[in-house]
């Protein structure tokens, strides 16, 4: 697809290993050649990962709220409008010319003011239900000349638009009076070639407009009484039966549109238009940018076309955990070392997941296979992601993968993995920092189901435990509003000290969790869960067996 775009990104409420293995690997991928890639985020930063960031001098990675396709997605480039004051026919030609069936009607500034449908227009002049509808022509004499590509002789009040009933002068001049009886000559427009007869008895009753075809000589007598009469003389190369026809198509199409356009904007989303569009009764809807200018136009056939934009997943395999709107786009690859949710593709896709510590080990593995070393500030990056998702290598889930790869990042990089881990995180530890609780909480928060119960598990890192308790109560009330809001069985957030290698988990749930839960409860929903770093391998795992039954 031509305009794909391809963003690696990691879960929402983003931890240091999901936004440092982002930006690793679409670093990879750019140096491979996907010119396309670029790295994102699907949350605000955590504190470490600003330390990390800073440090290194690289900027914050792109903030998607959700990837939900657009209607911007979706639409043609290219637009084709056509100003009000044009008449059909030219609306005509442009629907000849683009091979298109709709087509916006727009003022001096491109601001929308009604569509143009072809079947409507064809069943409108084509199929009329009475004779009259035939004849009548609402137009002025200055549009009237540019369908006809006309010579204005001589016009007036020019560019009035007025219903008016069109004749062809093609009968007897005895015929033509008696038919003049019984019209109104002021709002007739007559077509007739060299029939000076006719012309004089059209311009002697005083009709609005006379339309000489064949660029044909006019008497300059008649002309002469035409201006004393008030009665606009066009002139057109065309012969009678093309300029009768043509004059059928010089309403304005500005007259031909009303207000019930259907606008849809394009940011929106393409299931909401979706929505407008299938209640509609136009088969399209107008496109407008935030100026409220016409950019496009939306097409049953438009929504079926596939997003521009694609994913590849970094340190997150779940749906529930993904950026909003991750179900509707394709995902082309997941790079991960978590358990398996609920996941699934329409089509395959590289599934890279290893029982590693973090995913910037699992990314610095794929730079090694593809025989590239990540610059220094990339190699850097991934040490930070290592460090963070490991605790600095004290964590339960570290391999000897892990810390081989620290040493060869280490090493690269230029950074002392164990000085850089501890200012890591002595620069995300102070809980003090948060603008509120629901922040420190949500900072780094993920969903899991159980079944048929849902509950979700924060994290912290401290380095004592005593900031924690000065803010027990007000965590716990937030707590307590996020798991209402979230409709949750259980919430909880893990306090964890990197220094002495141990944890508390302050945790809201059922009447029975105190009974269940199985670690030493503290009291006031407090557990201690000892030698406990991991939410991933230790915590969610018993949770999970525990609120399964």
């Amino acid at each position: 697809m031509e305009n794909e775009r391809v963003f690696v990104i990691g879960h929402r409420n983003p931890d240091t290993d999901s936004v440092c293995s982002a930006m690793a690997y679409a670093r990879l991928l750019q140096r491979q050649g996907r010119e396309n890639v670029q790295a994102a985020r699907a949350g605000h930063l955590n504190r470490q990962t600003e330390f990390v960031l800073e440090e290194l001098s690289l900027p914050l990675p792109l903030l998607l709220g959700d990837v939900y396709p657009r209607v911007g997605d979706v639409i043609g480039t290219h637009v084709i409008t056509i100003d009000r004051d044009e008449p059909l026919s030219r609306a005509m030609e442009l629907f000849h010319l683009h091979s298109i069936r709709q087509l916006p009607v727009v003022d001096g500034a491109r601001r929308p003011l009604g569509l143009l449908v072809l079947k409507r227009i064809t069943e409108r002049f084509l199929v009329p239900r009475r004779e009259a509808e035939i004849r009548r022509v609402r137009t002025s004499p200055d549009t009237l000349a540019s369908c006809l590509r006309a010579r204005k002789v001589c016009c007036f009040e020019s560019g009035s638009i007025e219903e008016l009933d069109l004749y062809v002068g093609a009968m007897s001049a005895r015929t033509f009076a008696d038919k003049m009886q019984c019209q109104d000559p002021r709002r007739m427009i007559l077509v007739t070639g060299d029939r000076p007869d006719i012309q004089r008895q059209a311009v002697e009753a005083g009709v609005r407009v006379l339309v000489i075809t064949g660029d044909l000589p006019v008497d300059e007598a008649i002309l002469a009484m035409a201006r004393e009469r008030q009665v606009s003389v066009l002139s057109t190369s065309f012969d009678t039966a093309t300029s009768a026809w043509l004059t059928r198509l010089a309403t304005p199409v500005g007259e031909l549109v009303g207000e019930e356009c259907l606008l849809v904007g394009r940011d929106e989303r393409v299931d909401e238009a979706r929505l407008k569009l299938m209640h509609g009764r136009d088969p399209g809807a107008v496109v407008v940018d935030v100026d409220g200018l016409v950019c496009g136009i939306l097409t049953k056939s438009n929504l079926l076309q596939p997003s521009p934009l694609k994913l590849i997943l970094v340190d997150h395999n779940e749906l529930a955990q993904a950026v909003p709107g991750a179900d509707r786009v394709e995902i082309l690859e997941v790079i991960d070392h978590h358990r398996l949710g609920n996941f699934h593709t329409d089509q395959p896709i590289r599934f890279v997941n290893q029982p590693l510590g973090s995913t910037c080990t699992v990314v610095a593995t794929l730079y090694r296979q593809a025989g590239i070393d990540p610059e220094p500030v990339y190699a850097a990056l991934m040490l930070a992601g290592l460090m963070s998702d490991t605790v600095m290598l004290k964590s339960p889930t570290t391999t000897p993968t892990d810390r081989e790869y620290a040493e060869w990042l280490s090493a690269l990089s230029g950074y002392d993995w164990n000085d850089f881990g501890r200012r890591m995180f002595q620069a995300g530890s102070s809980l003090a920092g948060f603008a509120s609780c629901e922040e420190l909480v949500l900072s780094d928060f993920k969903e899991f189901a159980a079944g048929e119960q849902r509950f979700g598990i924060g994290q912290v890192e401290v380095v004592s435990f005593q900031e924690f308790y000065d803010l027990k109560q007000e965590i716990e009330e937030a707590l307590a509003r996020l798991r209402g809001e979230k409709g949750l069985e259980m919430i909880g957030l893990l306090v964890t000290d990197i220094v002495n290698g141990t944890s508390l988990l302050l945790a809201l749930g059922s009447r029975e969790l105190p009974y269940i839960i199985g670690y030493p409860h503290l009291g006031d929903n407090l557990y201690e869960l000892k030698n406990v770093l991991s939410r991933k391998k230790q915590l969610v795992p018993h949770l999970l067996k525990v609120l399964q039954g």
